[in-house]
């Protein structure tokens, strides 16, 4: 008794010391983070090509990204393997139905193209010179053809639209197009600026042409970095493999063909389609279409009254499709479900409605009797399994963790997983003896030399009987009996959720509790991953309600938690989080400091500008020169209240943030500015909306670091940050 005593003591002693040798997470950790994404396995089972995707640095301060192939062995038994090198972005990797040759989609340039790798030595070779590029490769069933497709311009496209083309004054036919014109027709043509109209006309279609000006006539006019003045319509198209002819197009005209995939006798292709009665802007939703491979006709397949369908895959045994369906009653909030139905058409079946849950990805077993699939679920991102019948629905992985991409061959499942002590590996899971094994070590070895700390989950009801999940993060070397500062950290979306599962905070919140800060983060009503009813539990409602379930979230963190100090609290968020931000510290001054990040502050303003509009509509009920909708954006907007802003307030925001819009923060901060308000502004160049989560390393690094450094002149450590001590 005394020796395994004494035991216990030494292992006790043992894991302390092993924990102050390891270092707590700092910025440029960052740089270390490998992911992977796109993982397929190859026919018989054996491999995996995957997209790895690290990030790097040349001449201290060019930040880019790589991504590259590689294959893994499933077995394990050698290491995984470096396919594809350089600075070119490969991706998109497809296995030749024998298993000797991988497609690949690689971006050189502006343009991607098709190439093929040997997987028994060779040289990758590129298969494609499209035009306007090509992606979304998928092999014959006999391996002879490779099916793509290409984005082409409106311009380029042959015929009449079938809606009406929205231009006043003046049809289509008026229009001269010198992008379309042939060289000798140019000569033909009469470009003045001091002849007649049709001079003039020709002349200003020429600058037009150069985009000198850039003349728009679409709703959707911004894209996500730039103004999007053309639309473009995605085509099919079929290469020979090793022929020198070109592909061959299966689709055309003012018609989107996506998500194609072949039937397993390789004699049709089904696809995301919809013919546009309206303008393209304005069509919301998409039916499934099929493709006769040899005579190249398409047909809609289906048409399901109350739902947008869509990414319709056959299963092996070519006998029922499954696709994706969002209903279309209410589009706040909306979930989609998985459904099939009989290939030779008929009545369509949901088979995930009794999940209540937003469904994403999903893969066929090779018996066609299962389907696989992955959804957002209380802060994780478990991976399910449905009978293709409808049934009872059976979680495999995913608790405290989040499966972000995954493939099934036979009984083996190989995916990719985030959790607290590693933020990305690949695994694979065995469905027969539910076993699980490591196939990668991406992070695995530097972590080993990192200190993290882990969430621990609470939940709270509110009054109206919400309940909200919410979890706490301690900051690196507390003592018990000594109080510190803590960051209310709010996810935006508004529909997002965050939990342990959740790559994008990782190493943020890592960040922050190694500079001494605790972390307070909550899914509050609006957030995914909670069902229908509570997705859509802030329509008409985006500030006073989740508001509130956030502070409460806090308040009840300090109960559970003696170690926050309630005097010295901050808060951050980005996108809708920024929202929230302006919209808590207009309304309560607890906050020893505050950042918001590509915020959204005056909701008619949003309208006008931000891509991602359609909020105000599906949210709001209704626009901004509705009498009633208009009063409720107003007082649902953070603008409103900015007189009552007394916390010292840091805005950042990205020049080419189009999804939120730049004149957001600009409005937010030039008032606080006139009203001598606490505030500093910072813009980052050649950055949109996805600053945070894919901008560049270097200024996503710098963003991290700026707001800490703001918090810090606020704020009183109990002792030096341990991020601080060397």
């Amino acid at each position: 008794m005394k020796h395994t005593f004494r035991i216990l003591i030494f292992a006790l002693v043992s894991s302390a010391a092993l924990a102050q040798t390891k270092k707590p997470i700092v910025a440029s950790d960052l740089m270390k983070i490998a992911t992977t994404n796109q993982i397929q396995l190859s026919p018989d089972g054996t491999r995996a090509a995957m997209v790895v995707n690290r990030k790097a640095v040349k001449n201290d301060n060019e930040y880019y990204y790589t991504r590259h192939l590689y294959v893994v062995d499933v077995a394990g038994t050698t290491p995984p393997l470096q396919l594809t090198f350089g600075d070119k972005t490969d991706g998109q990797p497809q296995w030749s139905p024998d298993g000797k040759q991988l497609a690949f989609v690689r971006t050189d340039g502006e343009r991607s193209q098709i190439w093929i790798l040997p997987m028994n030595g060779g040289e990758a070779h590129a298969i494609t010179k499209a035009e306007y590029g090509a992606g979304s490769p998928r092999w014959s069933p006999d391996g002879k053809k490779i099916l793509f497709s290409t984005n082409i311009p409106f311009y380029a496209i042959e015929g009449k639209t079938p809606w009406t083309y929205e231009r006043p004054a003046r049809t289509q036919e008026d229009e001269p197009n010198f992008k379309k014109m042939k060289a000798d027709e140019k000569k033909k043509t009469t470009t003045s600026p001091d002849g007649s109209l049709q001079d003039i006309r020709a002349w200003l279609a020429k600058n037009a042409s150069e985009s000198n000006p850039r003349v728009l006539n679409r709703q959707n006019l911004q894209g996500e970095l730039n103004l999007q003045p053309d639309e473009t319509f995605s085509h099919l198209y079929i290469k020979v493999v090793g022929s020198e002819d070109n592909a061959q197009s299966i689709t055309s005209g003012f018609q989107d063909f996506t998500d194609a995939e072949w039937s397993p006798d390789g004699k049709r292709i089904i696809c995301t389609s919809r013919v546009y009665k309206i303008h393209p802007d304005r069509e919301l939703d998409s039916d499934l279409w099929m493709i006769d491979v040899e005579s190249k006709t398409s047909r809609e397949f289906l048409a399901w009254p109350g739902y947008s369908i869509s990414n319709g895959i056959f299963s092996p045994d070519g006998a029922q499709i499954l696709f994706a369906a969002t209903s279309i009653a209410n589009r706040h909030a909306t979930q989609g479900q998985l459904a099939v139905v009989s290939s030779a058409g008929g009545q369509p079946q949901l088979i995930t409605a009794s999940l209540d849950r937003d469904v994403a990805g999903a893969v066929w077993s090779g018996d066609s009797k299962t389907v696989y699939f992955s959804a957002q679920s209380e802060g994780d991102i478990p991976l399910y399994s449905v009978p293709a019948k409808g049934g009872a629905i059976t979680k495999l992985i995913g608790n405290d963790a989040g499966v972000n991409d995954f493939d099934v061959r036979g009984d083996k499942v190989v995916y990719a997983l985030t959790e607290t002590k590693n933020p990305w590996e690949v695994y694979v899971y065995s469905i027969k003896d539910k076993s699980n094994r490591a196939l990668t070590r991406l992070n695995e070895d530097w972590m080993k030399e990192r200190q993290v700390i882990f969430p621990k989950e609470y939940w709270i009801t509110r009054p109206d009987g919400t309940k909200v999940q919410y979890w706490v993060m301690e900051p690196v070397g507390r003592k018990d009996g000594t109080k510190y500062p803590t960051i209310l950290n709010i996810h935006g979306g508004p529909a997002a959720m965050w939990g342990p599962g959740i790559f994008s905070m990782w190493h943020e919140y890592q960040l922050e509790n190694s500079w001494g800060y605790g972390v307070v983060y909550c899914n509050p009503r609006g957030s995914g991953g909670y069902g229908d009813k509570f997705k859509k539990g802030n329509f008409k409602d985006w500030g006073p309600s989740p508001s509130a379930d956030i502070l409460s979230t806090l308040d009840d963190a300090m109960k559970n938690n003696a170690w926050i100090d309630k005097d010295q609290l901050f808060i951050e968020g980005g996108s809708y989080a920024g929202y929230m931000v302006a919209w808590v510290i207009g309304h309560d001054n607890r906050f020893k400091a505050a950042n918001a990040q590509r915020g959204v502050y005056e909701l008619t303003t949003f309208m006008g500008e931000g891509n991602a509009f359609f909020l105000v509509p599906n949210d709001f009920g209704g626009y901004p020169w509705d009498a009633e909708t208009k009063k409720l954006l107003d007082s649902e907007s953070p603008y409103n209240y900015l007189k009552n802003i007394n916390t010292p307030f840091l805005i950042i925001h990205g020049d080419q943030d189009l999804r939120t819009g730049v004149t957001q923060s600009e409005m937010l901060y030039k008032s606080l500015k006139i009203l001598n308000k606490p505030v500093e502004y910072v813009r980052y160049p050649r950055e949109g909306h996805e600053l945070t989560r894919s901008g560049n390393p270097g200024r996503m690094m710098d963003h991290m670091l700026r707001v800490i450094e703001f918090f810090e002149r606020y704020v009183k450590h109990p002792e030096p940050a341990p991020a601080t001590v060397k």
